[in-house]
């Protein structure tokens, strides 16, 4: 298995998180970090559609849980949802 990397977006700079590289005033990015850029919002963009599409599920859509109930709640929703596909 593979090492495990947490992203976040702007908010979340000097957190230990994996952020955008942010372009300063008067200077454009590197072509490294636009290309690490444009892979963050690959990713991100992927995370964004399977949170969208566990919140179809109403029991994630009005979830106000935290810690491990939500954690149980998003494993068992992901579990009848791969069921579903695969029906």
């Amino acid at each position: 298995q593979g090492e495990v990397v947490h992203a976040g977006d702007g908010a979340y700079i000097n957190t230990g998180l994996v952020v955008p590289h942010r372009k300063r005033p008067g200077r454009p990015l590197l072509k490294g970090q636009e290309e690490d850029n444009a892979a963050h919002r690959k990713v991100r963009a992927r995370v964004e559609h399977v949170i969208g599409r566990l919140k179809n599920y109403k029991i994630l859509r009005d979830c106000r849980q935290h810690g491990d109930g939500l954690h149980n709640a998003v494993q068992a929703v992901a579990r009848m949802h791969n069921l579903a596909l695969a029906a």
